[in-house]
This record gives structure tokens, sequence and C-alpha cells, in this order.
């Protein structure tokens, strides 16, 4: 059994010297804190869930010493603020105390002291924020990392029982299923972690298993599985069957899992028509400002404009982003599984490519024939890249980045160069569509479009082969249940169904004829496309065929736990579409009343202006007023320009992160939006 210790613990980038600055000021946290403080347990409790390895008083010893420190900076940089405000002069001080004083001492004392003081209260102000931004800071650190890991916990847990059920179901006693799942952190992480912790105590510290899973219970940063260990632990002391309590709890937890789904929803929902409102408020606001700028008395500035588009249109939708990522998340795990310590091939397939040469890299420098092997293999990836680019570029789509973002900036340079490209502000509000074209829309063009078509190319040729996963496995299932091994059983499905799962059934059947393992062969093939769902599937198989090749009931567990992935994901889609078409909708909005704003109020305006100066004079006071002072219309057609083309792009960012949790699954959105608004922009223009 391989098990990783634990690694997380203590501060990371504070150990070492840190040590000394908690030793020194233990003695003020031994001042400071009493033993039975509600505080100090509370951080306790916190840094055991953190998994973090030191002791509350050295960590709370530590954390004032780092207060103390940045609460000394901030204390002298007050002083000094506060006498290069007060004592120079720079600020007057005249009147403090607003009631008369009878004694002139008193008040020729006040008039010393009050300047002085003032310094001191500002340092101590400085001071006392320093103090907590250190404190604070160090303190926040465990509640954290223990929120990170009850959120990843809660994620995963679902599939977490399932993985103990298909192994109760495939014959593993409880203290193999308990090992199995302490061995599988490579596929559920945090879940595996707190298993880990558990066999950690029942083999170094010679705690018996039922304490080991009581204490853990009282550890776990989750409330669900603090539950669900409680409830194991009554099973476990009663002597209950352990297969039928793991059936029982496998189907709660994914009658959870879709309402927690559900919950996401709506809550993206929400999100979704309060972006709805908040986007429109930078349209409402320049409108109201380009309409006080008529009015000649009105203090309505030009910065005021470039803060409105420039800052606040960028500012809501990185705000709007931040606040949806608070509510989706990424799927946890990269995809990835290992053999452990037994095959290092199998390790070093993770980064093997180019820039990675695999198990060969470990071996160079001892012996001259590994490093005239290294050159041969490093020749050969480079040939197979250039003799197949698309297919390096699918599978590294961000590498594309390292011939468009050089390609763009000689574009640009180029054009700068020809002078073909304004260099000057006044030159872009000459010819403002070329210009912005020519800073924005070409390195958009030239760095989002093969970025974004590699990457959907990416994610479609990894997804299609769990496509038909839940139907492939109930295949499988139902040949297992007709007496033929696992291996048997992946050719029969290969040789009756079509799609790119059935034909890596048949290359793995192909793989174990020649030798290989078939637990290696599923890990080859679960890393050679990493998606997390998989991993999980293919872990579960792996472990159920060590002890059985009879495992028609495992596979009927993951085919049941596939099909639940597959229904909260059709919900998903479904859902955020919605989403995704209000927040397009929006920006339509926003595009077509900034147009009209040009062309029927900016331009109508501007021509009544030239009209009152033809005539001569007449026509009333607005035929009188010079709007040429007040409003520029080339400057304000280059704001209204940029800020569809700022709208256009957060906007398609914000719909990728909302469809698929990922920003570069907005590109596609962000391309198309930012050329509806480049084309509408030249019509109006």
């Amino acid at each position: 059994m391989s098990l990783q210790t634990d690694t997380s613990g203590g501060d990371g980038t504070l150990s070492g010297g840190s040590d000394i600055l908690g030793e020194t000021f233990y003695p003020l946290y031994a001042r400071l804190f009493s033993e039975d403080s509600e505080f100090v347990g509370d951080v306790e409790t916190k840094l055991a869930q953190a998994r973090m390895t030191d002791t509350v008083e050295l960590y709370l010893s530590r954390a004032l010493g780092i207060g103390f420190i940045s609460g000394l900076a901030l204390w002298l940089l007050g002083l000094l603020l506060g006498y290069g405000l007060f004592a120079t002069g720079l600020i007057q001080v005249d009147v403090i105390i607003g009631f008369p004083v009878g004694s002139e001492t008193v008040l020729a004392i006040i008039d010393t002291l009050r300047i002085p003081a003032l310094v001191f209260v500002t340092g101590l102000v400085f001071g006392s924020i320093g103090f907590g931004i250190g404190f604070g800071s160090l303190v926040a650190i465990p509640y954290s990392r223990a929120s990170t890991r009850k959120r990843e916990i809660n994620m995963l847990l679902t599939d977490s029982v399932s993985f103990m059920y298909a192994l109760s179901v495939g014959g593993l006693n409880q203290l193999e299923i308990i090992e199995a799942m302490a061995q599988a952190d490579d596929t559920y992480g945090e879940v595996a972690m707190e298993f880990q912790s558990i066999v950690k105590e029942t083999e170094y510290f010679d705690i018996d298993y039922r304490t080991a899973i009581r204490k853990q219970a009282l550890e776990t940063p989750s409330d669900e599985l603090s539950q669900f260990l409680t409830d194991m632990l009554s099973i476990v002391n009663s002597g209950g069957d352990m297969e039928s309590f793991l059936e029982d709890k496998k189907e709660k937890h994914l009658r959870t899992a879709k309402q927690e789904q559900e919950l996401t929803l709506e809550t993206l929902e929400l999100f979704g028509e309060m972006y709805m409102t908040l986007s429109l408020f930078p349209l409402l606001l320049i409108i109201i400002m380009v309409v006080m700028q008529m009015i000649p008395q009105a203090d309505v500035t030009n910065e005021m404009l470039y803060m409105t588009v420039y800052g606040l249109i960028p500012l809501i939708g990185i705000a709007f982003l931040v606040l949806v990522s608070t509510v989706k998340h990424d799927e946890p795990g990269d995809g990835f599984l290992s053999m452990g310590e037994t095959d290092q091939r199998v390790e070093t397939q993770r980064d093997q490519g180019l820039l990675n040469l695999g198990l060969v890299e470990q071996f160079t420098g001892e012996h001259s024939v590994f490093d005239r092997i290294k050159n041969r293999e490093g020749t050969y990836e480079t040939k197979e890249v250039l003799r197949r680019p698309h297919i390096f570029f699918r599978d590294n789509p961000l590498f594309t980045l390292a011939l468009t973002l050089p390609a763009s900036l000689v574009i640009v340079a180029t054009a700068m160069v020809n002078g073909s490209a304004p260099t000057s502000w006044d030159q872009l509000l000459g010819n403002a569509v070329w210009g912005t074209f020519i800073y924005v829309y070409v390195p958009l063009y030239v760095m989002a479009i093969p970025l974004a078509i590699f990457r959907e190319w990416n994610v479609r040729h990894r997804n299609a082969v769990v496509s038909q996963l839940s139907e492939d496995l109930r295949k499988l299932s139902s040949s297992n249940d007709t007496g033929l091994t696992l291996l048997e059983s992946l050719k029969a499905v290969s040789d009756t169904t079509s799609g790119k799962l059935a034909r890596e059934f048949e290359m793995m059947h192909t793989k174990v004829n020649y030798g290989t393992s078939l637990k290696q062969a599923f890990i080859e093939f679960n890393n050679k496309y990493h998606i997390p769902r998989l991993a999980r599937t293919t872990r579960l198989i792996t472990e159920a065929q060590e002890a059985s090749n009879q495992i028609s009931n495992v596979l009927r567990t993951a085919a049941r736990a596939s099909e639940n992935h597959d229904d909260i994901e059709r919900e998903r889609k479904s859902r955020t579409r919605m989403q995704v078409v209000i927040i397009i909708m929006t920006f339509m909005t926003v595009l077509a009343v900034i147009a009209i704003l040009k062309t029927q109020f900016i331009d109508t305006m501007a021509g009544l202006e030239s009209t009152s100066s033809d005539s001569g004079g007449g026509g009333g006071e607005l035929a009188q007023a010079d709007l040429s002072e007040n409003i520029q219309v080339d400057m304000l057609a280059v704001l209204f320009f940029h800020a569809v083309t700022m709208q256009a792009i957060i906007s398609g960012f914000i719909c990728g992160y909302i469809r698929d949790a990922d920003l570069l699954s907005g590109l596609k959105y962000a391309v198309a939006l930012a050329t509806i608004a480049l084309v509408g922009w030249t019509l109006v223009a």
C-alpha cells in the first residue's frame, strides 16, 4: 500500500526562521490568550482541518510576531505621514476643542501638544491597521485552506461513496475498502486524504480503526463526511451490513448532488439578472454625462467619461466573474491516474512530449547511451510535431500563443512603422475604427481564433470518449454477467459497438494480449484523455478487477454514477444556455442604444451646430449655442466604440465561464460578439 505523506503541513511560506519568531513571541501569546480561549480552540480546529502541522500556540505566536513587525512598519510610516501633514503645516490645525478654556496655561499646553498628539494618533492608527493586517492574514490561512478542503470533499463525496459501494459489492471487507479509498488520492483528492489519516492512525500509532474513524469524523472540515463517518462507525460497531449501508448512502448522495446542482443553477440565474442590470449602469451614466456636457454650467469633464468607459465597464465585468467563481467551480482533479511505484513509465506519461521526453530524462548524465537516446527521442518528437502540427496544437492549445503572440506584435509594429496605424490620441480620434481594429481586433483575431479552435477541438476530442460511457458500461456489465472475463467483455463490446470508447476497448484488449497488464492498459487509456469523471470510473474498475473478474455489479454501479453525472450535465447545459442568451441580449441592447445615441443624438446635435453657423444666427438659444465647445463628436465616437468593444469581450468571457467554468471557453463568444460590435459600428460610423 502506497500512502502519500502530508506535504501541506505548516505555513508553507513561513518556515525555518519563522519558528524563531514564534518562540520569541510565545510569552506574549501566553499573556494574551488563556488555555480555555474559544478563539484558540477554533484556530486549533481549523489547523487540523487544513492539515497544517503547526501547534496552535506556535502558530498564533508566529502570527503575533508578524503582526508586530507589520504594525511597527506602518506605525513608523504613520508617524512620518502625520509629521509631513501636520508638523510642516501642509494641513492647518486651528481648532481642535470646540468649547472655551478659561486658563491661559491650559490653553498654551493644548496649543503646544495638539500637533504632536495628531502625529502620534496618526501613527497609532496606522500601526493598529498594520498589526491587524499581519496578524489577521496569517490567522485567515487555516480558515481559507479548511474551506477549500471542505468544498472539494463535498464535491467528491458522491463519487467516493459510489466507489466504496462498488468495492463492497466486489467483495472487499471494511478494512480493505478504507485502505483502497486511502490509496485513491489521485482520483478522490481530499476525501482520500481523510481516509489516509485513518490508515496512518492505525498503522503508526497502534490505534484501532474504530477510534481512528471517530477521531477523523471530529476533525474533518466537511459536515457531510463527518456524518458519513459517524454513520459508518455505528454500522461497524453493530456489525451491520456494510454493503446495504453504502448503497443507501450512495443513493442519498446522488440525490444531494442533484439538489446542490439545482441550488447552484438558481444562484447563477440570480447573478445573470444582476449582471443584466449592472452592465446597463455604465450606459446610463454615459448618456447622462453626454447630456450634461451640453449644459455650459455643468461640471462634467472628459475624464469622467474616460473613467466610465475604461474603468467602470471592465471593473463590473471582473467583479461579476469573481462573483460567479464563488458559486461555479471547476471539477476537482486533473484526471491522471498513477500505478504507484510499480511502473515509472506510466508515471512519466503525464507530461511526456516535446518538452519532456519521458523516462529517459531520469537517466541522462549517467551513461552516454542515455544521452544519445534522449537526442534521438528529441529529434523524433520534433519531427512528429512538424509532420502533424495540428495534432500537437490540439493536445496543447496554449502553445498556439507561442506563434500567434509574436505574429500579432509584428503586425501591429509594422503598421505603426508604416504610418498606417495611428500613433497618437489625436490621430486615433480622426480614424477611430481603423485604429481600434489595428490595436485591439487584430491581436484578438490573431491570438484568440487559433486558440479557441484548438481548445474546442481538444475538449471535443477528449469528451467524445465519455459520450457513450454510461451505455458502454451497461454493456460491459451485461457481458460480464454471461460469464465472460472483463478482458473478454472488452472485446465483445468493441466488436458490437461503434464510437471512440469502443475503439479504446479494442486497443486495451490488444495491449493485454501483447503482455501489458489489464490495470496498466486501463490507466494508460485514462491518462490519454485525463478527464476527472473518466478517472473516477477507471479507478473503480481497476480496483475491482484485481479482486475478481466477475464485477458486473461494480460495472452497474459505475454506470449508475455515470448516468447521474450525465443527468446533472444535461440540466446544467440547459439552464446555463439561458444565462448565456441573457448576457448576449444585454450586450446587443448596449450596442443598439449606443449606436442610436451616436447617430440620432450626437450627430444630429453636431448638424444643428453647423446649420446654425451657416445661417448666421437666429433660431433661438439652441441655434446660437456653440455645441463644439461642449461636445467633441470625434472623442465621443471613439469612447462609444471602445465601450461596446470592451462590453463585447467581457461579455464573451463571462458567457464561457458560466457555460463551462473555464475562461478559455469564452474565447469563441468574445470573438463573435467583438465581430458584431465591429461590423455594427462600421455601419454606424
